[in-house]
Order: C-alpha cells, then structure tokens, then sequence
C-alpha cells in the first residue's frame, strides 16, 4: 500500500523533528485535533480490547462499483494514545478493505520513527487498535 497524503502529511513533520519530546508534542496535538465523539459511539462493541486506556474506533464501508473503501473515526481518554489513533485514522482511513487487511500499521510506526519510545503499554495497545482495523478490514474485503 502507498502512504495515503494524510499520512504522508504526518510522515514528513515527523522528520523535521529531531527530539523525542518534540515527536511526543506532535503526537499529542495530532490527537487533540480528531474530530469529538458522540457519547453514544463509546459502546464496548467499539472499544478495542487490549488497550489500556480507553479507545474506540467506528469503521464504515462505502460499497461502490470499485473496491469497498473504509473509513474510520476514533477516540481516546488518554493524550498520547489519541495521538496514535490519528496517525492510525490518517494511514487507513479512505483506503480499500483489501488493502487495510493487507497494511501492518507497526511497520509503517518504524519507518516514521513513532515506535521506538513507545512503552510496552503503549505497544500492546496499538498493536490491539491495528489488529482490530485490519480484521475489520478482512471481513469486507
């Protein structure tokens, strides 16, 4: 899969900042600025389980004469994990089910130098979140 311009977007900040402190403020406005949540989206249906922080993530499917694309939406109450909902809404939202079955959100995590500081938690976590859009993203492919 190509890097979608969202994500490029994110790439490329990421690699004028030098400090981990800056990347980790980066992070954390990136979560700041993900669209609210209705209270009524937060169900366990759309929690992730093996976060742990709250996250929850709500896919659709546009069906149309070319490959069924996925969108995501998402949430956090934790600062830095919202941030990685982000990036994850920005590296998969908008792109075919096929596709997103097919991404492994780590790898990409590595290249962008978004991984290496992330505590165990925080790696079990997004672990979890990329599992459950990749499943999701198999079961429509």
């Amino acid at each position: 899969m190509s890097e979608p311009t969202a994500f490029q977007d994110i790439a490329e900040n990421l690699s004028f900042l030098d400090d981990w402190e800056d990347r980790l403020n980066y992070l954390i406005e990136l979560g700041q600025a993900l669209p609210s949540m209705p209270e009524a989206d937060k169900t366990a249906e759309n929690k992730v389980k093996g976060c742990v922080s709250n996250v929850w993530l709500v896919s659709s499917a546009v069906h149309s004469d070319g490959p069924t694309l996925m969108t995501f939406r998402g949430q956090s109450d934790a600062i830095i994990t919202k941030g990685l909902v982000a990036v994850l809404i920005a590296l998969y939202s908008g792109r075919p089910a096929a596709e997103i079955a097919e991404t492994d959100a780590i790898d990409w995590f590595k290249k962008i130098g978004l991984s290496e500081h992330l505590g165990m938690q925080r790696s079990n976590g997004l672990v979890a979140m990329v599992n459950r859009i990749r499943t999701e993203g198999k079961a429509l492919a």
